[in-house]
């Protein structure tokens, strides 16, 4: 039986410990980092490799492939592409070409995933970005517009579908007022509630029929000033499926991370009894994931529902000429002045 838990893997192969972890608890899906990609054929192994252990051929392979700095995939072995502020500066400019280039990106972001068997993609990024504010987000962030955010983030998504891999958007309900970098504490957003609804909810709201979902790791004194989102029943049932509406599958971001306290025991059981469907992992430490593994439950009720929900919107890559694609991306992106590395 399925558990309702992503794992990630320590290095660029399953570890014999690591086989038998993921044969024993059935983690519903792996996710991959910089440290466990190298080139294709051994990406290839390792995602054939998890899918062997779990039994399952169509088993969620994630990573978080956005553009800019947060590229798991990099050049030289695969192609960079502009940070979403850069595709926010063009649509700012001119909208349709705005929004072509993001289009243009998601779909070809999946062509890169999809010949090495990931599935999933933990983009777009719909934080409405706020000047003064920490950097953890920045230019991960389309802009401050909640509309033009909104936009972008489902031209996006319709790029990754039409690639065939699952979009995850993120940081549900909205990161870009945190003034710290959760990764290493708690951001606490002080903003009032009427604020939040008319800003950082809207491109959410606007996309809350995408399949899928991630929560941020930050306190809305207005709403909980208690937990951050991803371990707060009252943001998760009155904003992220009352206000927002959104009942799709709902994965907390890294437990890892040090904006959430307690062992990781104490961590993945706030992070279900909050009322997200699945605890996400990724630092690779098999005695974490055991740790995440003996507190999670099986992936069963509505959490199991919107899963299959999820899987069952992945559809099949539509055709694309993708040389032709990137040259249109790289003029587009060039008109506000992006160029790849050299």
């Amino acid at each position: 039986m399925l558990k309702a838990f992503i794992s990630g893997c320590a290095g660029t192969e399953l570890l014999p410990a690591e086989d038998d972890f993921f044969a024993a608890e059935q983690p519903w899906g792996l996710i991959l980092f910089r440290r466990n990609c190298v080139d294709r054929e051994q990406i290839r192994g390792l995602v054939r490799s998890f899918r062997a252990a779990v039994g399952r051929d169509d088993a969620p392979i994630l990573i978080d492939q956005e553009g800019g700095r947060v590229q798991r995939l990099r050049p030289p072995g695969w192609p960079a592409y502009p940070a979403a502020r850069s595709l926010g500066l063009l649509a700012e400019r001119d909208a349709e070409a705005g929004e072509r280039a993001a289009w243009l990106q998601g779909r070809l972001i999946a062509a890169d995933l999809n010949e090495l068997g990931i599935t999933v993609d933990c983009l777009p990024v719909l934080d409405v970005i706020v000047s003064g504010v920490s950097e953890a987000i920045g230019d991960r962030s389309f802009g401050s517009d909640p509309e033009l955010v909104a936009t972008l983030g489902r031209a996006v998504a319709d790029g990754l579908l039409a690639g065939g891999v699952l979009p995850v958007m993120k940081h549900m309900p909205g990161h870009g007022r945190a003034t710290a970098d959760s990764h290493l504490s708690l951001p606490v957003v002080d903003a009032h509630g009427e604020v939040l609804e008319r800003t950082d909810f809207v491109p959410f709201a606007r996309l809350r029929d995408l399949p899928a979902a991630m929560t941020g790791h930050v306190v809305l004194s207005a709403v909980d000033p208690a937990h951050p989102a991803t371990t707060s029943p009252t943001i998760i049932r009155d904003i992220i499926r009352g206000r927002i509406s959104f009942d799709g599958l709902l994965m907390s971001d890294d437990v890892s991370m040090n904006a959430l306290t307690g062992d990781y025991g104490d961590r993945a059981r706030a992070i279900h009894g909050a009322g997200c469907d699945l605890v996400l992992h990724c630092s690779g430490r098999i005695e974490e994931m055991r740790a995440i593994a003996a507190a999670t439950p099986e992936l069963v009720g509505k959490a199991g529902e919107r899963a299959e929900r999820a899987l069952a919107a992945l559809p099949l890559p539509q055709r694309f000429d993708r040389d032709g694609g990137r040259t249109e991306l790289l003029a587009l992106a060039g008109r506000v002045g992006w160029q790849p590395p050299a």
